[in-house]
């Protein structure tokens, strides 16, 4: 836990496993299938923005110390490659769990790794937004997680997909962020000084700050 002193008006800090909002002790963050053949299929935002969009989200969840239940479907069958190298180079020492289940939630293995974090506020990037993202989120609400979906690092085949698949978990109870949104709740006060300087290096790399100088 970050130590820091709190002058000017800063409250102290309020507990950080029970805190209603994000916090980098009460989450996890749960990446499903960015493999190729998903990547090349999605059709709801730029595939080059969406890499670095999720890189982003992954950097961030680093930096915090959040941890990672990683996923992918097919590899072992030899139907689909693994994790796109422009993530897996930032996910060194984290398990890749392969399965065969569109719905993550429904792999033992998974399943397990989720329980394993002790955390009850999922934040979930998945490809598509209309099954990988959408079925683990409804069945993760149904069981008493809450559930966040990075709306701006995930994506479904055409735009209609994608939105629909939003609603209908927003809907469900799901609270949608943005990754601008998910890396200021996680920083919450510029005197947590220990993430200052990766949180605002990793924004400015996404083009979210401006980069001055």
């Amino acid at each position: 836990m970050n130590e820091w002193r709190s002058p000017g008006t800063s409250e102290p800090r309020r507990d950080p496993l029970t805190d209603g909002l994000l916090t980098p002790e009460n989450s996890a963050l749960l990446l499903i299938d960015y493999q190729p053949t998903q990547v090349q299929s999605i059709n709801s935002i730029d595939r080059a923005q969406l890499i670095r969009n999720i890189a982003t989200t992954v950097k961030l969840a680093r930096t915090f110390d959040i941890p990672i239940v990683l996923s992918t479907v097919n590899v072992a069958t030899g139907r689909n490659k693994g994790t796109i190298p422009a993530l897996a180079e930032l996910l060194t020492g984290v398990p890749s769990l392969d399965g065969t289940s569109i719905n993550a939630w429904e792999d033992v293995a998974f399943r397990a790794a989720v329980s394993a974090t002790a955390r009850k506020k999922l934040v979930i990037a998945a490809l598509w937004t209309e099954a990988c993202l959408t079925f683990p989120t409804l069945d993760a609400l149904r069981e008493g997680f809450e559930v966040f979906p990075v709306v701006d690092a995930v994506g479904g085949t055409p735009v209609i997909a994608h939105e629909t698949a939003i609603t209908r978990v927003t809907r469900a109870g799901a609270q949608p962020v943005s990754i601008a949104q998910l890396a200021c709740e996680l920083q919450r006060d510029w005197n947590r000084t220990d993430t200052v300087q990766a949180f605002v290096d990793e924004l400015t790399e996404a083009g979210i700050f401006l980069k001055l100088g």
